[in-house]
């Protein structure tokens, strides 16, 4: 990721730079991708069940 995609990213996610100041790249990178996989429909969700078996 360069420079400005990152600088992009945060502001897409309305972060500020005193913001920035206590997050770390890691931490702004993971939450680029959660807010990617916000918009994502998932055809099967775990139960219970599931995680029982697991």
């Amino acid at each position: 990721m360069t420079t400005g995609l990152f600088h992009l990213r945060c502001a897409q996610m309305g972060l500020t730079m005193a913001d920035l100041e206590r997050l770390t790249i890691g931490m702004v990178t993971d939450m680029a991708i959660e807010a990617g996989n916000d918009n994502e429909d998932y055809c099967e969700l775990a139960t219970q069940e599931d995680f029982d078996r697991f």
